[in-house]
């Protein structure tokens, strides 16, 4: 675990931030790059995605208030502090998709071409960021047994996420790291081989919808979380994250086959 990633002086560089930034960084290069190869305006491209995540960022606090209201009216200072609470990222994928399709109508851009080269980005700068997750401890794993388990030592990490140290516990940010990379590789390979415009966008949200509904079972930092329902295990519980990953999986499946159906027609 390493919180700091350098500090000289007064000046320091968190982990997570650096791994947020370098995923940001490498999903808009993503961006345009695919976007000169398919003659798109990639300038404008590139603007809509700096604003995007501007939007999405201010998206994950709103969701991340909301769901944690009482918290963060007694402890405003804590919902801006990035190393603490970064947000939620279905929140934030909500406002930046609805941001981005009001841009790109507005500048008649073409919608669903753009999202399919979107996708992989996200996915590709998301396995970035829960890199810097884990090395923040933040998103923090529940206890287990089992051998690829992980133990945090870390006092100042400790301080800012909650994670509780000297016990073993899921690496869950790993986890979802990897699946992230792999549906990155995988919207790729879609996208070099798509028959639809939207095919890869949506392939994305399926996709990531049954990845954090998974992941979802072996997270431990229950202080910021709400459950709909609490079971006797995590398996028989749900939580607000996976109830937005529900809807989105549902989403997701009739707008992919809708956009298809009208295709083949």
């Amino acid at each position: 675990m390493f919180p700091i990633l350098v500090k000289i002086g007064p000046l320091t560089v968190h982990t997570y931030g650096f791994m947020l930034a370098l995923g940001m960084g490498f999903g808009i290069w993503f961006v345009y790059v695919q976007a000169k190869k398919r003659g798109m305006e990639a300038n404008r491209i590139l603007d809509l995605a700096f604003y995007t995540i501007i939007i999405s960022l201010i998206g994950a606090k709103a969701v991340l208030f909301v769901g944690n209201i009482s918290f963060y009216t007694r402890y405003p200072s804590e919902l801006l502090s990035l190393a603490r609470s970064g947000g939620v990222f279905q929140g934030g994928l909500a406002f930046g998709i609805v941001f981005a399709i009001l841009y790109m109508r507005k500048h008649r851009i073409p919608i669903w071409k753009v999202a399919d080269i979107v996708g992989p980005a996200v996915a590709l700068g998301h396995g970035f960021g829960r890199v810097g997750c884990f090395s923040a401890s933040c998103c923090y794993g529940r206890g287990c047994s089992v051998p690829w388990g992980v133990t945090f030592h870390n006092e100042y990490a400790h301080s800012i996420t909650g994670i509780p140290l000297g016990q073993v516990v899921h690496p869950v940010q790993l986890y979802e790291s990897a699946l992230n990379f792999i549906n990155f590789l995988i919207l790729f390979f879609v996208l070099r081989r798509k028959k639809f415009d939207g095919q890869v966008f949506f392939l994305y949200i399926i996709n990531y919808s049954l990845i954090r509904y998974f992941t979802e079972f072996y997270r431990g930092d229950h202080v910021l979380k709400t459950y709909i329902f609490k079971g006797s295990s995590p398996y028989l519980s749900m939580s607000y994250p996976q109830l937005f990953c529900l809807i989105g999986l549902v989403v997701g499946l009739l707008l992919f086959f809708l956009i298809k159906k009208r295709k083949s027609a």
